[in-house]
């Protein structure tokens, strides 16, 4: 079979994503105790290592896997889940199918590859249950609800007290209170719903993401003396942690992001608006700073 320097270009391009993807998955069998995971994972890698062998009987060749990506992804998936940090992958390498469509002519083998990438793996890969995915709604729970109420709140005692420290203090009280609070409330709640979940985990989850959510919107006021300086920064955090949790909660559950993100931002920046105009409205009545 004749190939040229093009088309051999494409291919090795595809061989080279096949052998760094066949490391990806190995690497991470490796690293999870769960038997299930691991023989799901070392199919997969196994396939990826066919694929890689069958563009090497086409170009002769035999390239190296791209180390970058191989810790990118296992450190991604390590840190923020393995299904997160597969589908991540898996979204990737679909911006690959177009160079796929063009190898058909080259092999019928091209055309079971392409079956394979598109539903072999991400059936194998549906059947990953992590428990942060089970407990998300729990996770969203906190984080919004921290960002809408604190993140408005915050803005109203910048505007009504306008002192850094005193804004930090009252944030924290009030951030604290409320992520007793709303843990308690889905303690309560996943106890009374028919769910796998259990009621200790969803009520952590959901505290931990409220208070974490509290300490990083309340440290700019810790930091900084300059009181609207320190606002802004409160709302780039706020639109900075929604955009982070979006695209992770999009590409695990695959979602759409546009629509998730924008609507939370809304939420949160419209209410924090509304606190705004009351803010002003305090300090104006009770004469605060004048």
């Amino acid at each position: 079979m004749i190939i040229d320097n093009q088309l051999k270009k494409k291919i090795l391009k595809i061989q080279r994503n096949e052998i760094t993807e066949y490391v990806i998955y190995k690497n991470l069998a490796s690293v999870f105790k769960d038997k299930n995971r691991a023989a799901i994972l070392k199919k997969i890698s196994q396939e990826e290592l066919s694929h890689y062998e069958f563009f090497k009987s086409l170009t002769q060749e035999t390239v190296a896997p791209d180390n970058f990506k191989v810790s990118f992804y296992t450190f991604i998936s390590r840190i923020f889940g393995l299904t997160f940090g597969l589908k991540l992958m898996e979204k990737g390498e679909e911006l690959a199918q177009d160079i796929y469509e063009q190898l058909k002519s080259v092999s019928n083998q091209v055309e079971r590859i392409i079956q394979d990438e598109e539903k072999h793996e991400n059936q194998l890969i549906d059947l990953i249950d992590e428990e942060r995915l089970k407990y998300v709604s729990s996770v969203v729970l906190g984080l919004n609800d921290a960002l809408v109420e604190l993140t408005g709140a915050l803005v109203g005692f910048t505007l009504a007290l306008q002192n850094t420290k005193l804004v930090a203090i009252v944030g924290l009280i009030t951030g604290i209170a409320a992520s007793l609070s709303m843990a308690a409330s889905e303690y309560l709640s996943t106890k009374q719903e028919k769910t796998e979940k259990s009621p200790l985990k969803a009520c952590i989850y959901t505290g931990i993401a409220y208070i974490g959510t509290v300490m990083l919107l309340i440290t700019p006021y810790l930091v900084f003396k300059n009181i609207y300086f320190c606002l802004s920064l409160v709302i780039a955090s706020a639109i900075f942690i929604i955009f982070i949790f979006t695209y992770y909660i999009s590409i695990a559950k695959e979602l759409n992001f546009k629509h998730r993100f924008l609507e939370m931002a809304g939420i949160s920046l419209g209410v924090a608006a509304v606190n705004y105009l009351i803010g002003i409205i305090i300090r104006n009545v009770f004469r605060i700073g004048a």
